[in-house]
């Protein structure tokens, strides 16, 4: 996301002495991606940043297979992902590839034991329950019903959940999260036909600084492994920072959807972009105003996607017995449609009230031991005519 930032002090030129008021130096550190050539940041320290004391157990948090090679439309039932009061041992990946990990939680207690590190991937947090503070090394940021968090890879974070009623879909980027570049003009700057802009994109706005030294919890992702780090420094220990790689929100209710005399191809909805993958954000909206329009999607096929869909909220209405937190995969190969009578049911309507989250994947998804848990009926049957 092209924007500068800037939260709490920082000396007037990069790389040159900074001091504390009482004379103690402030440590630099370069926070950026794709080398030295992508989205990066420059953090001011209490504290040297790399001050390891010991480092504790490894283990795997690789998903487990249930079908490698999948070309079965499927239904889950996501609200049956079993609650945990652990953060992380709540994060249940039911499909992935080498691009991304799409990921349930139901979280039931707040992240404070530990602080986490995700060094394989962005993370994107849709927030479908609950409410609470995004707590992160470069600020903090409030959060509820709705609400995308973007966390960029290497981010130190804590969450503070006011709920004990916590509902996440949470997408893992092996790439960095942009947004669309057909949104932006060559400097960065979203367009006028963009449906949404800078004043909707929400970056950290608290700067959290500590000074405290002693023995730190921190577990870090990298290669489908935990690794548990002791550090000697508090990992809030920025003073200030600026640049363009930090960590936002995006509220899925200040998309603005573009809407047509005829039914628009799903890109219009598109809210991110990765190099493996892109996600849309489907919202209430007028119904397309040809006068013949039909309103329903035509059916397509997909040659080069898989089609992830998350329902959060409204009626959808090119779908049969959805319920929230229904997630539906349409791999690659196959073409997929409104169900039967959806498009009859859709003729003449004005406007609807869907909400739900999409991912398309440039490679196939896998499905996992945790998706086949709560996986619903023979969804590929579905849309037979009775």
């Amino acid at each position: 996301m092209p924007r500068y930032h800037q939260l709490g002090n920082i000396p007037k030129k990069r790389h040159t002495v900074f001091k504390s008021p009482d004379g103690n130096f402030y440590y630099e550190e370069l926070f950026g991606t794709v080398g030295f050539d992508g989205m990066s940041s420059l953090l001011y320290h209490t504290h040297r940043p790399t001050q390891v004391k010991e480092i504790l157990k490894s283990y795997s948090v690789a998903p487990k297979v249930a079908v490698e090679k999948n070309m079965e439309s499927l239904s889950l039932k996501g609200f049956s992902v079993p609650s945990e009061s652990d953060f992380l041992k709540s994060r249940k990946t039911v499909l992935f590839n080498s691009d991304c990990h799409i990921v349930l939680a139901s979280p039931t207690e707040s992240l404070t034991a530990y602080f986490y590190k995700n060094t394989d991937s962005d993370e994107v947090i849709f927030v479908h329950e609950g409410k609470g503070k995004l707590r992160t090394h470069l600020g903090n940021i409030d959060f509820e019903y709705g609400d995308y968090l973007v966390i960029p890879r290497g981010m130190i974070y804590q969450i503070n959940f006011e709920t004990a009623n916590n509902r996440l879909f949470i997408v893992e980027s092996k790439s960095p999260v942009y947004t669309p570049k057909q949104y932006r003009n060559w400097f960065g700057q979203h367009l006028e036909h963009s449906p949404f802009c800078e004043r909707d994109i929400h970056p950290p706005s608290e700067l959290e600084t500590y000074t405290d030294k002693g023995e730190f919890l921190v577990k870090v992702k990298k290669q489908d492994m935990i690794h548990e780090y002791i550090y000697a420094a508090h990992p809030f220990s920025v003073v200030g920072w600026d640049g363009y790689n930090f960590p936002y929100k995006f509220s899925i209710h200040d998309f603005e959807p573009i809407t047509g005399r005829v039914h628009l191809p799903p890109p219009i909805h598109q809210t991110f972009e990765t190099a493996g993958f892109v996600m849309c954000s489907f919202v209430p909206r007028l119904y397309d105003y040809h006068p013949q329009a039909i309103p329903a999607p035509y059916n397509h096929s997909n040659i080069d996607s898989d089609e992830v869909l998350y329902y959060v909220d409204g009626d959808f209405m090119s779908r049969n017995n959805i319920e929230r937190g229904q997630i539906t995969l349409h791999p690659a190969g196959i073409p997929h449609g409104p169900h039967p009578g959806a498009m009859e049911r859709s003729i003449g309507q004005k406007e609807t009230e869907e909400l739900a989250v999409m991912v398309d994947t440039f490679k196939p998804l896998m499905v996992t031991e945790e998706a086949m848990k709560i996986k619903d009926g023979d969804y590929f049957q579905s849309w037979l005519e009775s």
